[in-house]
């Protein structure tokens, strides 16, 4: 539940699809107790899993499974920026996974709102062997989507 003092404009929301899922690997120690609501959602794009455990998405015209997360602290995105290794002052190219902003879905395929969203170059993710991901699911423990 979002708390009656955050206005749910001031929310810095992030969407999420790999190891921050909730569940997941990295959820508990960067997420857990700093999010003020979860939602399941969806982006366009195209989901990759790396042989080093954790996904990558890239731009693309398939859905990507997920949830959008809020957070009411915007110091979050500085803690999630060193996790996926980027930093904006650097060039798209040096950044492991870069930020941007994206629209996000509700499951009915109505708009949510536009979050943040870390994503990998096409040519990064070739470059770390990633494979496409067809249904827009990744898990670490073997989970389907529900």
């Amino acid at each position: 539940m979002v708390k009656s003092n955050i206005k749910f404009s001031d929310l810095v929301r992030v969407f999420v699809y790999g190891t921050l899922k909730p569940g997941e690997a990295n959820y508990k120690r960067y997420c857990a107790g700093k999010v003020v609501d979860v939602k399941r959602a969806f982006v366009q794009g195209k989901l990759f899993a790396l042989p080093m455990g954790y996904p990558a998405m890239t731009l693309g015209d398939s859905q990507v499974q997920g949830y959008l997360l809020s957070f009411s602290n915007p110091r979050i995105l500085n803690e999630l920026d060193v996790l996926e290794d980027y930093q904006p002052n650097r060039q798209p190219p040096e950044n492991l996974y870069n930020r941007q902003i994206i629209e996000v879905y509700e499951p009915q395929s109505l708009s949510y709102s536009w979050a943040w969203v870390y994503l990998m170059t096409l040519d990064r993710v070739n470059q770390l062997g990633g494979f496409l991901q067809p249904d827009g699911w990744w898990s670490g423990y073997g989970l389907t989507a529900k």
